[in-house]
């Protein structure tokens, strides 16, 4: 982590200075606890002797001690700080403490160090947690996998085992590391890392994740990732780095604090010099400025935002939306715009057959059979719908030969001694030639201009209506001749009209979707899911100047699910990759990673944003607040030293805690 932040790297009592290394958080949070206790024995037993009315000779020295063991953390950093030649809070409690014991405030020093002593603990304590919460996600891991060695199973540690490895996951158990399944099915919870409610069923060919849980079977899985660069581990590294990424609020407070704290030396100095240059009691106007310089200190004020940012992100990565700092929440707070994708963002990703119309005289499986024939050398998603479609169909798919690819048009091949294409309308026509219908579709070469043959097709029948509710047609041909046309689809998500509906209410003025599909296809979809502004037939660099056009409105956040929507997602303001479980790129590019493909965490990570904004202005309200009331009321003699400390301890106890309900932001 950076050694420029603070609350963020550095224990919330001392973040008002860039500390030398001490031990281990958690050691040093006892070690301040036991200070504490320690100095408050002593105090309780100076106190006692004052009130047995032993003589000051008895009680002095129980407060002396108390301030010695109080005093060990805030010296040691004030030392550091001088020699930098930095004022920080410790500096200014130190000054404040030495000042009580020379003018005999021998209790108020040591109740100062005391409360002192206490806060330090307490806010060390409150950020260690909010710290642990991410860290704990390590320990969803177990520390032995199951080694399956030739069908014999031994237990080693997860550091042993190397990817390509076989381990086997029982049921019940946690999956120790990322892998894919090569034997057994069962249902995976994957909530702890993705927060998802329902159990994910895995097969053979699936992958499983390192701390999930494996339900009803048993899986052999082989291994893809060692222990340090499992998705698990690099959730938690993300996390822990965004913790350095300050938001643009947190650098002002920041910037701030570093000409108050001098500020406040200089005024404490005026407190109590100028009464004094008037014929005031130097001893009475001493303490009042003492008093100053102790209730100015701008602790709470400095972790305000930090233990805020901290807090949230921790909550945030426990759902599965992953964060990339401070300045990317405050930026998503602002988003005016909110632009998606189509193709596996608003829509499943998933494309199915939803319509077939065959020629006349041409079965349905007829038209099928030839399609699949030479779809099935594809890998495209719509060739996976046509062949999947025609097999649940249980039509025979005849062989192909010769098959070669239309890079963006389509597949064409040899079955049974004849040429089948299955291409788009445009391409149908363009390549073919003469007089052929289709189900009534008219696809005459006469009916098309030299400058757009496709444009018959397009404005006729069966195509037109099948992209009028969102198909994208193939136009199947055989010989050149038409033997039909398929219509396949790519559904939105049943949570997409919610999910827009939703943005609206929490601020989002506009929803845009940026698409490479054809706009018919494009504005259906859009009509159905509620979308404000429809931009069709995008390449990349098409997005890129959507998204630019769009931010004249206002900042804009960029929805999408891959490579293919990288350059859009790096023009946005705030870039949002959907489904980033296991995914390399899309966890270290992306601004916020949703891990699965939900989208009502879209809603969810803006109302957290609003929702951290407010609980950082609250927080500093509630610092300055407290500071100014207990200024004026030290000036005018009200406040005591050890109110004083008491009072700034409250604020940074008050803020911790409204902070630390973040984590659990529902």
């Amino acid at each position: 982590m950076s050694a420029h932040t603070h609350a963020a790297d550095v224990p919330a009592a001392d973040c008002c200075t860039h500390c030398a290394p001490e031990p281990p958080r958690s050691t040093a949070a006892r070690a301040r606890g036991v200070l504490a206790g320690v100095a408050a024995g002593l105090l309780a037993v100076g106190c006692l002797a004052d009130l047995a009315g032993i003589t000051p000779t008895w009680s002095q020295p129980f407060f002396l001690l108390a301030v010695l063991a109080g005093a060990v953390f805030p010296a040691r950093r004030a030392w550091d700080a001088l020699r930098r030649r930095t004022v920080d809070i410790n500096v200014l409690m130190v000054v404040a403490v030495a000042g009580a014991l020379m003018i005999g405030e021998w209790e108020e020093g040591a109740m100062v160090v005391f409360l002192f002593a206490v806060a330090q603990w307490l806010e060390s304590r409150s950020l260690d947690r909010a710290r642990a919460a991410i860290r704990s996600l390590l320990d969803l891991t177990p520390p032995q996998a199951r080694l399956d060695e030739a069908g014999h199973e031994r237990m080693v540690g997860i550091d042993d085992v190397r990817p390509g490895q076989l381990i086997r996951i029982r049921p019940g158990e946690r999956v120790p590391l990322d892998g894919t399944v090569t034997d057994g099915q069962s249902d995976v919870n994957q909530a702890p890392i993705t927060g998802e409610s329902v159990p994910v069923e895995k097969v053979q060919g699936d992958e499983v994740y390192a701390g999930t849980i494996n339900g009803h079977g048993a899986l052999r899985v082989s291994v893809t990732r060692r222990r340090d660069d499992t998705t698990l581990a690099r959730i938690v590294h993300l996390v822990e780095t965004a913790q350095s990424e300050r938001a643009p609020v947190q650098q002002f407070i920041d910037r701030f604090a570093r000409w108050y704290t001098p500020a406040v030396v200089v005024l404490a100095f005026f407190v109590g010099a100028i009464p004094i240059a008037l014929g005031g009691d130097t001893a009475t106007w001493v303490y009042r400025g003492l008093v100053v310089l102790v209730v100015a200190c701008p602790c709470a004020l400095v972790i305000s935002t930090p233990v805020s940012m901290v807090s949230a992100l921790a909550g945030a990565a426990r759902r599965g939306v992953l964060i990339k700092g401070g300045a990317a929440l405050e930026r998503l707070a602002s988003v005016k715009t909110m632009a998606f994708d189509k193709t596996g963002t608003l829509t499943r990703g998933q494309v199915s057959v939803g319509a077939v119309e065959p020629s006349p005289g041409i079965a349905v499986e007829e038209l099928l059979g030839a399609a699949a024939s030479v779809e099935r050398h594809s890998e495209h998603p719509i060739a996976r719908a046509i062949v999947d479609d025609t097999r649940a169909r249980g039509i025979d798919v005849p062989l192909a030969a010769d098959v070669r690819a239309l890079p963006g048009m389509g597949v064409e091949g040899a079955v049974n001694g004849h040429r089948v294409r299955c291409a788009s309308p445009r391409y149908a026509i363009a390549s073919g030639g003469g007089r052929r219908e289709a189900g009534g579709v008219k696809l005459a070469a006469e009916d098309a201009s030299e400058e757009d043959p496709g444009g018959a097709l397009r404005s006729a029948g069966v195509v037109d209506a099948m992209v009028a509710r969102g198909l994208s047609p193939v136009i199947v041909t055989r010989d050149g001749v038409v033997l039909g046309v398929i219509g396949v689809s790519d559904r939105e998500r049943d949570t997409a009209a919610p999910v827009v509906q939703a943005l609206r209410t929490h601020g989002i003025g506009r929803v845009a979707m940026l698409t490479g599909d054809h706009a018919p296809g494009a504005s259906a979809v859009g009509a159905r899911v509620g979308i404000d502004d429809v931009r069709a037939e995008l390449l990349p660099e098409g997005k890129v100047d959507a998204i630019r056009d769009l931010k004249r409105g206002g900042p804009v956040a960029m929805v999408g699910d891959g490579i293919n929507d990288a350059p859009a997602l790096a023009t946005a303001d705030v870039g949002i990759v959907m489904g980033a479980m296991g995914s390399d790129a899309a966890i270290e590019t992306a601004d916020i990673a949703l891990m699965t493909d939900d989208l009502s965490r879209l809603p969810w990570a803006i109302r957290l944003s609003h929702a951290t904004l407010a609980n950082v202005r609250a927080n500093v309200a509630i610092a300055l607040g407290l500071k100014a009331a207990f200024v004026i009321a030290a000036a005018l003699g009200v406040a005591t030293l050890w109110m004083a400390v008491l009072a700034d301890t409250g604020a940074s106890v008050i803020v911790l805690a409204n902070a630390l309900r973040l984590r659990r932001f529902a």
